[in-house]
This record gives C-alpha cells, sequence and structure tokens, in this order.
C-alpha cells in the first residue's frame, strides 16, 4: 500500500484537518498528525484490518532548537504481515524554564514498547505522555536537573557533590573517561 493511499484511509476516518503537514519525500515520507489525535490515529492504524500497523519500530523525541521553538514525536510504525512503514509526527511548541513541560497523548496502551520511549523521551527531551502508566525518568536520576538532549542544555556542575562535568579536576584524580585507552 502506498504512502498516499494511507493518507486517503487517515482523512476518511478523522478528516483532512488531522494531517497538519505531510511530507511526500522518497527516503522517508510523514505526515505530521494534530497532537490531541496522535492516539486515537495510531489506534486506528494498528486496528485497520487493511493496514494493521502491529510494531511500533521506534519513537523519538526531537528538539528544534530554541530558535525555532518547537519540539517534535517522531512515530516509526511497521505492519510485518503487510510490510507497510509509516512515520507519524507530532509537533509542539517548545516551553521556557519556568513553563510546565509540553503534553502528548501516550500511545503505550497501543504499542507495549511505548511505555520505555516515552520515558526515554520525558528523561532526555522533556515531553510529557498524558495517560502514561509510568511517567517517571528512566535514564537519568530522579533528581536530575534539565533534560540532556535539550539544545540548550547546561549540564549541572555537581550532582550530589560529585562534579559532573569531565575536565581537568577529573584526568588529575585518576578518572580517564570514556578514551582511556588514548589518554
Amino acid at each position: 500500500m502506498s504512502f498516499e493511499e494511507i493518507q486517503n484511509i487517515i482523512v476518511q476516518e478523522f478528516g483532512d484537518s488531522v494531517i497538519v503537514r505531510e511530507q511526500p519525500q522518497d527516503l522517508m515520507p510523514y505526515l505530521v498528525i494534530q497532537t490531541d489525535k496522535i492516539a486515537a490515529v495510531c489506534a486506528a492504524l494498528h486496528a485497520n484490518e487493511q493496514l494493521y500497523f502491529d510494531v511500533l519500530s521506534c519513537q523519538t523525541g526531537i528538539d528544534n532548537g530554541p530558535e525555532a521553538g518547537t519540539l517534535e514525536v517522531a512515530y516509526n510504525l511497521y505492519s510485518i504481515p503487510y510490510n507497510h512503514h509509516l512515520c507519524l509526527k507530532v509537533v509542539i511548541p517548545r516551553n521556557a524554564a519556568e513553563e510546565s513541560l509540553p503534553v502528548v497523548p501516550t500511545v503505550s496502551h497501543i504499542w507495549r514498547t511505548a511505555d520505555w520511549h516515552e520515558r526515554e523521551i520525558f528523561d532526555l527531551v522533556g515531553i510529557r505522555f498524558s495517560g502514561h502508566p509510568d511517567m517517571r525518568r528512566i535514564l537519568c536520576a530522579a533528581d536530575w536537573e534539565g533534560y540532556p538532549l535539550r539544545k540548550d542544555y547546561e549540564a549541572q556542575e555537581y550532582y550530589h557533590g560529585i562534579r559532573v562535568a569531565f575536565d581537568e579536576h577529573n584526568r588529575q584524580n585518576g578518572f580517564k573517561g570514556e578514551n582511556w585507552r588514548n589518554n
């Protein structure tokens, strides 16, 4: 089934307005979906007998930077029985430091793999997923400050008295870093 045919199925079920933008490029075409409709669209793509997107191959958070003022979540869907691929995205406004985190509906009730993907996106990019069963950090400590994959992220200097940044202080105290064989 072609990208256009899948797009038509989405439009038939949800109307034209559910697709904010389309990018029909050859390498990886994608559709930008209204944020509040992403879970419903994903559920329909999973349940549709012509499509049956049974795998969420990847779910990724993207920071477009402070200049662009947006964050994205990309969903790479795959249908094992039909060999269909589809990429969906939602684009949300980036929050300022004093504002609450942006929120996207969870798809973890459709694909269990989204559980950890969404926790990772929350932890590293700072996007919350409403309806997620366990929205907490997964890679950083629970009290870690900031979101390390944001383009304007500045690591805290100390974490519980431990110097965070690798520098001459670490080298002089015996820590050789990730490239210890070259040091």
